[in-house]
């Protein structure tokens, strides 16, 4: 017996003693802030902000709280959450005795010819038994320690959904707004150089306009007229990805405020300290994949080791059940010691295997936080570039409608012809389609800095959506 309590007590005594590497976060040169920002670092950040609140647009609102409540993507992740959960709880199981049972009856007769006279017997066999492996080189603390990171990673990539899903969500509603935009300003245009062409027509046929001026405006019409239904095409085929983001079927995707009308901050709020971007969820992920993979390596390492368990069974066999307590009773206890001796080298190539995986875990963490700060800068210098773009292109279209103005002002007078018009009003087309294009990529870009940040810090709040709700 007092063998038998130093064997159970020894797992205890050797709790701290796990083989192989115990995790250390790896020391990485990074920045002390993002390329791009021009404000101090601060602890607070855009991404602690809900995004609800720096776009403002309730339309845009619905459609995100519809996308995470019935998004395939969330849904997903969400099951992938609970099946990382589920492993941990598997590899968890291991550190606790396994016990089992056994009940078996059978009702036999010997021949007549080697025993006359027989009767059939009755045998009930009843067990209880137990098996413990005694964890000494800490192989199943390693595999727990991986499942468990395993879980965690996992959960970091429903995260990771979640923030992928706002900001795809709103990029489309933005890009939808965007075509609307476009729309509106092709079929005024094509309004515009419908009239245009009856004026030059009826002129041509009362002999006051030459051909040439008929064929330009006709050919201006038809260009303008064109592009109407293919942006109709790409509006539906976008509201229809729209329907599938969202988990619906394909359908009309309702609109709030225009995009001109969009709200869009001047200047990023401080607060980017790269501290901030080790929050993001592809980060975090990548970190709890480099923990599972350094504990798997400590796996490896005890599979070098003896295998230490102890065996217990309790039971009873007896022709009547009636004397299967005390009569029939029996038990057993055991200890055992396994291990391996030769292999051919499959331990050593095992534990190599892990190593090479750790050491691919620890670059792809590397490089998944120095995508991160690529992302920032870049959306961050986007930001402010974009904005000096979109204020030149407001100074061309609005030279451009000046030009509109002043070339029909003209014509009336008689000092040009309706050419000098009509080639003003080619002009303005593109230049208001340039213009629309560059609104929607400073709000897309918006979008992407605030996803390169890692926002909605609280995303993952199970009250998140709830909230929101109440707020309406």
């Amino acid at each position: 017996m007092r063998k038998l309590l130093v064997a159970v007590l020894l797992p205890s005594l050797a709790a701290g003693c796990a083989v192989g590497p115990n995790y250390k976060k790896p020391d990485l040169p990074v920045p002390e802030r993002v390329r791009g920002s021009v404000t101090p670092a601060e602890a607070a950040s855009l991404a602690d902000a809900p995004w609800w609140e720096i776009f403002k647009d309730p339309t845009l609102e619905q459609l995100v709280d519809e996308a995470l409540k019935t998004g395939y993507d969330i849904r997903l992740a969400t099951a992938r959450v609970e099946e990382a959960r589920a492993a941990a709880g598997i590899a968890r199981a291991d550190f606790y005795p396994q016990i089992g049972y056994s009940a078996q009856f059978s009702r036999s007769r010997t021949s007549d010819f080697v025993t006359p006279g027989s009767t059939p017997i009755n045998l009930h066999d009843v067990n209880l038994g137990a098996t413990w492996e005694i964890d000494l080189w800490g192989r199943i603390r390693r595999s727990s320690e991986a499942a468990l990171a395993n879980y965690f990673a996992t959960e970091e990539a429903r995260r990771g959904v979640l923030l992928s899903l706002v900001s795809d969500t709103a990029s489309d509603y933005f890009q939808l707004r965007q075509l609307d935009l476009r729309l509106e300003i092709a079929k005024r245009t094509e309004t515009a150089f419908q009239e245009t062409y009856d004026l030059f027509d009826r002129r041509l046929k009362a002999g006051m306009a030459s051909a040439l001026e008929t064929a330009s405006a006709e050919a201006s019409l038809a260009v303008v007229a064109a592009v109407v239904p293919a942006l109709e095409t790409q509006i539906t085929s976008l509201e229809n990805s729209m329907a599938l983001l969202l988990g619906r079927s394909p359908s009309e995707i309702p609109r709030g405020s225009a995009l001109n009308d969009q709200f869009l901050p001047p200047d990023v709020p401080a607060g980017l300290p790269s501290e901030l971007l080790r929050r993001r969820p592809d980060v975090r992920e990548a970190e709890q994949n480099l923990i599972a993979a350094n504990a798997l390596v400590g796996v490896a390492t005890a599979n070098f080791f003896p295998t230490i368990s102890l065996t217990g069974a309790f039971g009873a066999v007896s022709t009547e059940v009636s004397n299967l307590f005390p009569e029939g009773k029996a038990w057993s206890i055991a200890a055992g010691l396994t291990g391996p001796l030769f292999q051919g080298g499959r331990l050593k190539n095992q534990y190599d295997v892990r190593v090479a995986q750790w050491e691919e875990a620890k670059v792809q963490y590397e490089r998944t936080v120095t995508n991160a700060f690529v992302e920032a800068s870049s959306a961050l210098v986007a930001h402010q570039k974009l904005a000096a773009a979109e204020r030149e292109q407001q100074r061309a279209v609005n030279a451009f409608r000046e030009a509109v103005t002043l070339s029909n002002q003209r014509y009336i007078a008689g000092f040009a012809s309706y050419l000098d018009v009509l080639q003003a009003e080619q002009n303005l087309f593109p230049a208001e389609n340039a213009l629309a294009v560059l609104r929607f990529q400073r709000l897309a870009n918006f979008v992407q800095l605030y996803k390169a940040l890692g926002g909605g810090w609280n995303i993952e709040d199970p009250t998140w959506v709830r909230a929101k709700g109440e707020s309406k």
